[in-house]
């Protein structure tokens, strides 16, 4: 990424953790993402930055037609502007001067060109070449990236207010993209959570993903995977339509933030591997197809990017330096990304202040994969947040769930005609009664009533925090929830961005206990886990035994490849050492597990 100086980027972060992230660091030349699913958080965050920055506002009202798509595009373009201020401000400050200017240098990799140039800036001596060199480098400085997600299983089809569905165009998702699409930002557009088809067709009605006469492409697309496979699907199905995937952002099933969407039992190393020794094969595959679109439209290619290569990127659990050398240098990694730890960092992310603190608090057995997201997937989380307190005291009163005021995550139908969210009241005061209307015994009924309302307005909570933190509402009428990945536990205070910056890039001792787990380590125990609870739940059917199978061999073929890595010398604070006896240990148990598995499967077959 030749515009870009750093070797890491900040992921999404919920809903509202990222919200402002751009604004704070991307001034400073680093790069981060922001979720588009909330735009009505948008709204009240604009709100708020226009009245700071004292630019006009003018209210989008909910029910404006194209509110959403407005509303987006509104929010972005006024990060983008403060941006441009800060970014503006920042290269007028003088050299020489402990300052934000200096800050951007400071915070630069080693290895990058422009620190080198820096670095011989300040052994110059006073004179016209100095006063030129450093004309030159104010003129290299950039911002970050303002990047964008959508989570594509987040297409919500919409009604107007007579009930009558409105336009496919009038999707969610689709909403989201054209609110992207009509801003005036340079950057790019992070697709996580699979392949919505639907959704990347309407891309090609918009020119910025598609290069221009120079070959430059305004808004570029990153896809979030989990392994090979799904990399080359989707990335064929976009170059049919001519459209370029410029990074695959690889990120473990399981070891992440947010959402975890476990791959089939491979480990990490297994699919990084698999990247490695394949990588080329992904754009000899897109570019003819990719050509083949340009020459059916009638345009032309740009030679200039006939040679372009995709970027290979990875994130979830990373903790050290000593892990990103082992990312980079062993797997051939573009670079990482750094989400959770920045949670921790109080000048990156807009998280209030009770949530922070819990979250310096938190130990591993705090940290969980819950089932409280409304969509059924599993969703990393910590005990005693504002949102777990709030949902069981509504419990307990006897008026359990949310009030839906936002619906992104509505999906079921089993009570009403049109999709409802399994976290409104409406949904689970009907499956409450249902589950007391049936014969069950009072111990199952029970445990089927906490799997109802164990699960969170997830869409209202994510953003409440952001609000909290920015003064915008109060913390007792907004309950609050986050998402961290349980790498966090690791992490036990409160750092400034150069603390974090200067961790990953191996400049300081390390933030984190000697005694941390290898992120290849955490992530095998998180696998065996699952594993465990899939054969809990499992009802036996043919394709479930057939996938839980898989699974175990998959799991033991990614543990040897680790046991492999672990015999390689370490880099410097890398816990290569914790990997074997947690193999060990994990083995057994998953053999354990696999045995009582089969045994049943033998039993109900005879």
């Amino acid at each position: 990424m030749k515009d870009y100086y750093h070797t890491f980027h900040i992921p999404v972060m919920g809903t509202g953790h990222s919200v402002d992230t751009p604004i704070r660091v991307a001034p400073l030349g680093i790069t981060s993402v922001i979720s588009l699913v909330d735009d009505i958080l948008f709204e009240k965050i604009r709100k708020y930055y226009s009245e700071k920055y004292d630019f006009s506002y003018l209210k989008i009202p909910v029910n404006e037609k194209d509110g959403r798509a407005k509303r987006i595009t509104a929010y972005l373009e006024t990060v983008q502007k403060i941006v441009q201020i800060k970014i503006k401000n920042i290269k007028e400050q003088p050299f020489f001067v402990n300052n934000d200017k200096s800050k951007y240098f400071d915070l630069l990799p080693e290895e990058a060109p422009l620190k080198r140039e820096y670095s011989r800036l300040l052994n110059m001596k006073d004179t016209p070449e100095r006063d030129a060199s450093a004309k030159d480098l104010t003129l290299k400085m950039k911002p970050g990236s303002i990047d964008v997600n959508i989570m594509v299983k987040l297409d919500r089809i919409n009604f107007n207010d007579n009930g009558n569905l409105l336009g496919d165009e009038f999707s969610d998702a689709k909403v989201a993209l054209r609110g992207y699409a009509d801003s005036s930002l340079r950057s790019s557009i992070v697709f996580s959570a699979g392949i919505n088809q639907s959704l990347f067709t309407y891309m090609t009605r918009f020119s910025d993903f598609y290069r221009d006469k120079i070959g430059e492409i305004k808004k570029k697309i990153i896809l979030k995977v989990s392994d090979f496979r799904s990399a080359l699907v989707q990335g064929k199905f976009l170059a049919k339509k001519g459209l370029e995937v410029h990074e695959f952002r690889i990120e473990s099933g399981l070891n992440c933030g947010g959402h975890a969407f476990a791959s089939n039992g491979y480990l990490l190393p297994d699919v990084l591997m698999d990247f490695k020794k394949k990588r080329k094969e992904l754009a000899e595959k897109f570019l003819p197809l990719i050509q083949k679109y340009y020459k059916k439209m009638g345009w032309e290619y740009p030679e200039s990017a006939i040679n372009s290569r995709p970027l290979i990127t990875v994130q979830g659990g990373i903790g050290t330096n000593g892990e990103v050398c082992r990312l980079r240098e062993d797997f051939g990694m573009d670079m990482t990304g750094w989400a959770s730890p920045f949670l921790l960092v109080p000048e990156v992310t807009a998280v209030d202040d009770s949530t922070r603190e819990l979250l310096r608090e938190a130990g591993e057995d705090d940290l969980y994969v819950s089932d409280i997201s409304p969509l059924r997937v599993p969703f990393n989380n910590v005990y005693n947040t504002g949102s777990e307190k709030w949902t069981h005291e509504m419990a307990a009163k006897g008026n359990p769930g949310s009030p839906c005021r936002k619906g992104f995550l509505i999906s079921d139908t089993e009570f009403t005609k049109l999709p409802i969210c399994l976290a409104s009241r409406q949904y689970q005061k009907s499956k409450l009664e249902e589950i007391d209307n049936t014969s069950l015994s009072d111990a199952e009924k029970e445990r089927l009533r906490r799997q109802v309302v164990v699960k969170a307005c997830i869409c209202d909570h994510l953003g409440n925090g952001a609000l909290i933190a920015l003064g915008i509402i109060k913390e007792q009428n907004a309950p609050q929830s986050i998402c961290p990945g349980p790498n966090i536990a690791w992490f036990k205070k409160f750092y400034t961005l150069r603390e974090m910056v200067d961790h990953i890039y191996g400049r300081i001792p390390s933030l984190v206990s000697s005694e941390r787990p290898h992120m290849f380590a955490k992530e095998i125990v998180m696998y065996v886990d699952y594993f465990e609870k899939q054969v809990v739940n499992c009802a036996y059917t043919h394709r479930e035994i057939k996938t839980l199978r898989e699974f175990k061999e998959n799991l033991e073929d990614g543990m040897n490849i680790c046991l492999d890595i672990a015999q390689k010398e370490p880099y410097r604070e890398e816990n290569l050492a914790s990997i074997p006896p947690c193999v060990e240990k994990q083995k057994e148990r998953l053999r354990s597990i696999y045995n009582n598995f089969e045994k049943v499967i033998a039993a109900t077959s005879s």
